[in-house]
């Protein structure tokens, strides 16, 4: 059941509903989230929060986008089979 959980971005209140379980990640995704923005922001306070949430949300769907792109996925064999034998022939072929 979704309950009611207020977090605190950029001293600003956003509440949102999640449920018991998600409720410590969510709280850890609104630190993250505040960190990022004032490291984003800097000492300039003047930047629309809109324009800071987006540049934001660019840099982090970027840096998700080159992890999946770097790991083979989770739960595949196949791609981590085809990841080691690729290592592996890297390796053959320096020696």
């Amino acid at each position: 059941m979704s309950e009611p959980v207020t977090v605190r971005i950029l001293d600003r209140e956003y509440t949102v509903g999640v449920g018991e379980e998600e409720r410590d990640s969510l709280a850890a995704a609104a630190r993250m989230l505040d960190a990022r923005m004032r490291e984003l922001r800097g000492g300039n306070k003047m930047v629309a929060p809109e324009r800071l949430a987006v540049l934001t949300a660019l840099n982090l769907a970027h840096e998700l986008q080159q992890g999946r792109a770097a790991a083979p996925r989770r739960g595949d064999p196949f791609a981590l089979i085809d990841e080691a034998n690729r290592k592996l022939d890297a390796l053959l072929q320096q020696s």
